[in-house]
């Protein structure tokens, strides 16, 4: 049988490539420290749960497709807490931010087109843009800068005639690198200048470190044609499981190539709707609690990793990532090796891979991803496992 010749040129998700040995490994009695996927263990605000509970409609019909009017009212209430004014029209809600980028994606590009992207990049980036037939013009960044990318030399040496967008992530994932207010202008000047779009992932938007005010690109005026916003209810509220997001812009002419997506699949999931919009409307001193906690699980995976030798990273400034290189030949052969070789008194690390994470051949193939999504305790232990195995693993 012939398959998808797109599909085939993806490649399975560095968060999830080793759940199948991990499980083993667990079964064979290990305790596993996951800092591999971005999965909150912040606990989810009731109000979610109490307005699952409330709805009571006799029929669970199909949503709107562009979203439950409730949900996109909260939407718009929240965004103008941070100066934003956007219409219901200027905001489809989508099954996560997965469905938002996928939507995207599939609205803008055409087989041989290329999209820029600063690298490391989130690797589902790869997956939804090779299934719109396009590829990825990389960025390229390194831990020595910061991974800071808003360079117009460098935005513009990537530019050509197969051009048909920028991507950018902010807070970053991977890097939790965090752009100034003068950088993203030069984004988005950059996007106008080219007759470019630019996709703007900023899931992350709440988990910045240094009291800066929240930002998105959606607040800066004369850009109203070139900016594409990916936002979702998942990290924010720490609620993955809902699959609840955004797609924002308020490029009407984009919103009617997306609507296509938007009633192909009819609805997201009408109750978890009703639900999110409950989350939107929590007080924004939830915000401040959670993004203490997350600074202390930062701090302390930076005074960790800085005592094991050879590991090579920067203090991230925003989301809940570090991006590290450790003193290893293969992050993903020694990712393999922690699971079914190694263990230290029943514990080992499982993180995510770092070479999926580039479109540039042969990078990041000793770096790893880290997700501080797990409490500080933890994390202390899981970087004591880490330091013992990198030297056994360099030892055999």
């Amino acid at each position: 049988m012939k398959y998808s010749s797109k599909m085939e040129r993806c490649g399975l998700s560095p968060m999830r490539k080793f759940n199948g040995e991990a499980a083993k490994a667990v079964e064979n009695g290990k305790k596993i420290y996951h800092l591999n996927i971005g999965q909150p263990d912040i606990v989810t605000p009731a109000a979610y749960f109490d307005a699952l509970k409330a709805f009571a409609q006799p029929v669970l019909a199909y949503a709107p497709s562009p979203g439950v009017g409730e949900l996109l009212d909260a939407v718009r209430a929240y965004y103008a807490r941070i100066g934003v004014q956007l219409e219901r029209s200027e905001i489809y809600a989508t099954t996560g931010g997965s469905e938002a980028l996928q939507m995207a994606m599939a609205a803008i590009l055409d087989d041989g087109d290329e999209i820029v992207i600063p690298e490391p990049f989130y690797p589902n980036y790869h997956t939804s843009v090779t299934l719109a037939g396009a590829t990825i013009r990389p960025v390229t960044t390194c831990p020595e800068e910061g991974y800071r990318y808003a360079v117009r030399e460098r935005v513009e040496a990537c530019i050509n005639e197969r051009t048909r967008a920028i991507m950018i992530t902010n807070p970053g994932n991977p890097t939790g690198a965090v752009l100034e207010p003068e950088e993203l202008k030069l984004m988005l000047d950059i996007a106008k200048e080219h007759d470019l779009l630019i996709v703007c992932d900023e899931v992350y938007r709440e988990f910045v470190y240094g009291g800066e005010p929240l930002m998105s690109a959606l607040q800066f005026e004369g850009y109203e044609q070139n900016v594409v916003v990916i936002d979702s209810v998942s990290k924010r509220f720490s609620a993955c499981g809902a699959r609840v997001g955004m797609l924002i812009s308020r490029n009407q002419d984009f919103m009617r190539q997306a609507m296509k997506w938007c009633q192909c699949r009819l609805c997201s999931a009408t109750v978890d709707q009703v639900a999110a919009a409950a989350l939107y409307r929590l007080d924004p001193s939830y915000f401040e609690a959670v993004r203490e906690e997350y600074k202390r699980r930062r701090d302390t995976l930076m005074r960790c990793l800085k005592k094991i030798p050879g590991v090579v990273c920067r203090e991230p400034k925003g989301a809940f990532y570090v991006m590290a290189a450790l003193p290893v030949d293969d992050s993903d052969r020694f990712q393999h090796w922690l699971l079914n070789e190694f263990d230290d008194h029943g514990d080992t690390v499982l993180f995510a891979c770092g070479e999926p994470f580039y479109g540039t051949p042969g990078k990041g193939k000793n770096e790893v991803r880290m997700a501080y999504t797990i409490n500080c305790a933890d994390i202390e232990r899981a970087m004591e496992v880490l330091a013992v195995a990198i030297e056994k693993y360099n030892a055999k």
